[in-house]
């Protein structure tokens, strides 16, 4: 949660130093080819293909092997993303002009995001290694440190925007040069923070790499289809950041802010349900337990329904003041505001789809199959690029943010239909019963808020921050008193489910490993 909040404050300060204009398109775009990349190492194939098997190695071989196959991947990395940092550099001209020919037609806007892809490109080799050390430390049943590593890269980038953008134009650079370089600080604040607690727990880094190694090869071969079973909520996002830049100076950051709002609940949810779930998949398809795998899944699907529906219909019916309140300051004008909380509209329903691939692709993974997701991934990309090339001839760039949502929603129905064959049943009725159950709760809830938005917003014509933020906040009460009301009212048990492991959390002294 700290990591996600600090994120929100990250966009918030870039929102207000550069609004949505030609420098934020750029660097949206500079930044889009390394964030692709960590999120998938972060929160995707990287988890999905390693945790499972340092957990085997773990188990069967100790700690000693384990932590050899750690160092194995990391040095394995360290080559493969080197070349690719390399070559990017290099070619950075003309991948630059693939992804966002248009901008050519606003001068020195092509140049400065050329720029800024040189400069952000080495994050790839940064986050990869980050990456590494969260999975050894989740196989570890260690969540917090982590979970909190992407705070360094936010902290940094905030840090950034005060202390290097003002001196920028000092040393002839653009100000948003200093974001970029933000950037890498925190990619190295991400590897900073995890390894003294991988160091307390006994690793200690060795420059090896055998690549005859079993497990070593068993990961990366997980990784290549891997990385596209999970690929396609990220490669629909470049997809759209591609279409995007067609649309006019903004459209592209309209779209990013947009997506990082409708992504807080994923971070904050769907990838910490399923980072929680993924060991003990793991060890339950190793004891070779598909019962016990189906109430696993079953649980965790349930458990974000409960969480992501309500804020699915929370994101909708409050779109336009939560986007005012969080970033409509600086050079974040009003118009800048109802782009994002359009584009926020259509992107919300996708939220059940992104948070169910979360849980279904690593369940594939743990049961040693990685061909299954990425062909459905791959089917889901080519759904995306076709309804977004229909749809943004009627709707602009609302339009993007819908195809990609119905394509999430039909991943992960896909992905969904093909675990429950596999395991013969889902316990699909105890699913579908409580997702009737939140949904009409949900529903409640969002016409409560909307209305007491709507209300409070008559008192004042031209609000404050501080009106904004008791408008939103009253409306977010309410709302949740009436969803604990109709919770309890329809009797959903899932709401108690999550009810009591918030508690637990709140009550429970937490570690700082």
């Amino acid at each position: 949660m700290t990591s996600r909040l600090l994120g929100l404050v990250r966009d918030q300060v870039l929102a207000y130093l550069f609004g949505a204009g030609n420098a934020m398109d750029a660097f949206y775009i500079g930044f889009r080819i390394p964030n692709l990349m960590r999120d998938l190492f972060a929160e995707g194939a990287m988890s999905a293909a390693f945790v499972p098997t340092f957990t085997r190695r773990l188990t069967t071989q100790g700690r000693t092997q384990a932590w050899q196959l750690g160092n194995q991947l990391i040095n394995a990395l360290l080559l493969v993303t080197g070349l690719i940092v390399v070559a990017g550099i290099f070619f950075a001209p003309q991948l630059v002009a693939l992804l966002a020919a248009d901008f050519d037609d606003v001068p020195g806007k092509l140049a400065l995001t050329t720029q800024l892809t040189r400069i952000m490109l080495p994050f790839l080799s940064l986050v990869a290694i980050a990456a590494v050390l969260m999975g050894m430390l989740n196989s570890l049943q260690q969540f917090f440190t982590p979970a909190l590593s992407p705070a360094m890269f936010n902290l940094a980038m905030i840090a950034s925007g005060f202390a290097l953008v003002p001196v920028m134009p000092s040393l002839g650079l653009p100000p948003i040069t200093g974001m970029a370089l933000g950037a890498l600080v925190g990619g190295f604040g991400q590897v900073l923070l995890q390894w003294p607690a991988l160091h307390r727990a006994g690793f200690r880094y060795r420059p090896i790499l055998d690549p005859r190694d079993r497990g070593l090869r068993e990961v990366l071969r997980l990784m290549g289809p891997g990385t596209l079973g999970l690929a396609a909520v990220q490669i629909n996002l470049l997809v759209n950041t591609v279409l995007a830049t067609g649309e006019g100076t903004g459209a592209v950051s309209w779209l990013s802010y947009a997506f990082r709002l409708m992504y807080l609940p994923i971070g904050l949810f769907g990838v910490s349900i399923a980072t929680a779930a993924l060991p003990t998949l793991a060890r339950q398809a190793a004891r070779q337990a598909p019962d016990e795998m189906r109430r696993t899944v079953s649980s965790g699907l349930r458990l974000m329904l409960m969480l992501n529906v309500p804020a699915t219909v929370g994101l909708v019916a409050l779109a336009a003041p939560i986007v005012a309140l969080i970033f409509e300051r600086g050079n974040f004008t009003a118009t800048d505001t109802a782009a994002t909380a359009a584009a926020l509209t259509f992107y919300a329903p996708g939220l059940l789809g992104y948070s169910a691939v979360k849980i279904a692709v690593p369940t594939f993974y743990a049961l040693k199959d990685s061909r299954t997701p990425a062909l459905v991934s791959v089917a889901s990309v080519g759904l995306n690029v076709a309804l977004n090339l229909v749809l943004v001839r009627f709707m602009g760039f609302r339009g993007l943010a819908l195809g990609t949502s119905i394509a999430a929603l039909l991943n992960a129905a896909a992905l969904l239909v093909l675990l429950r064959r596999r395991f013969e049943g889902l316990e699909a009725r105890r699913i579908a019963v409580a997702f009737v159950k939140i949904a009409v709760a949900s529903a409640v809830m969002g016409w409560a808020a909307l209305a007491t938005e709507r209300w409070l917003a008559t008192f004042w014509t031209d609000p404050t921050t501080w009106q904004r933020a008791i408008g939103v906040g009253s409306a977010i009460g309410v709302g949740v008193v009436v969803l604990t009301a109709a919770a309890r009212v329809l009797r959903i048990e899932e709401f108690n489910e999550a009810r009591r492991r918030l508690m637990a959390r709140l009550s429970t002294p937490r570690s700082t490993v």
